[in-house]
């Protein structure tokens, strides 16, 4: 009998004769409870994400070179299509204006924002080159439309302050450079711009 007892002790202490959930291990799950679930991963940046957070940074950065690079980047997003046929005719329309063939650089980019209406990035392109042919008023329209689907593209109103230089508003071409400084402080370009028309609007007693 003491040996039986004893045996049946040592199984106990052993916890190899208690029955399945009769002794509970500190931080063990039931048996029949789910394991915690693994949040998902992050979702990645959407394209708008992206450009909000690059200028953000624009406009904090004060290094000239950094400040391009991060502008670089910007103009990568805003190149983005989203469609093989339209960035094919991009290219196609840029190549033809780097040949001066204006018409045809034309004839693309009325494709380009009649198949894509919402692409700023069109818009733009058409405006450029509607301003190399010295059409101001078709350029400044598309300009316009530019700003309404992308209001901090700092190129468009670069163009913007280019024309109203060209037809001799000077008021309003300074008042365009200071909006590209408000989104990118550091473009060298719109800081001469702006030094150079104030003197000038000061000397002119306005």
């Amino acid at each position: 009998m003491r040996i039986r007892f004893a045996c049946l002790t040592a199984l106990l202490l052993s916890g190899i004769a208690l029955p399945a959930g009769a002794e509970k291990v500190p931080g063990a799950l039931p048996p029949d409870a789910a394991p915690p679930a693994t949040p998902p991963p992050p979702a990645a940046p959407t394209r708008q994400g992206r450009l909000d957070q690059l200028f953000t940074e624009l406009k904090r950065e004060r290094n000239e070179k950094a400040a391009e690079r991060i502008a670089g980047r910007i103009w990568n997003e805003w190149n983005q299509s989203g469609s093989a046929s339209i960035d094919l005719m991009m290219q196609w329309a840029q190549k033809a204006t780097e040949n001066q063939k204006f018409d045809v650089a034309l004839d693309f980019l009325d494709q380009v924002v009649t198949l894509q209406p919402d692409y700023a990035e069109g818009w733009n392109r058409r405006a450029t080159v509607h301003f190399m042919m010295k059409n101001y008023g078709k350029s400044m329209a598309d300009i316009d439309r530019t700003l309404q689907l992308e209001p901090r593209h700092f190129g468009a109103l670069s163009g913007l302050a280019q024309i109203m230089t060209e037809t001799g508003h000077k008021q309003s071409a300074l008042e365009a450079w200071q909006k590209v400084l408000a989104i990118y402080p550091m473009m060298r370009s719109a800081q001469n711009q702006v030094s150079t028309l104030s003197e000038e609007l000061a000397g002119e007693g306005i």
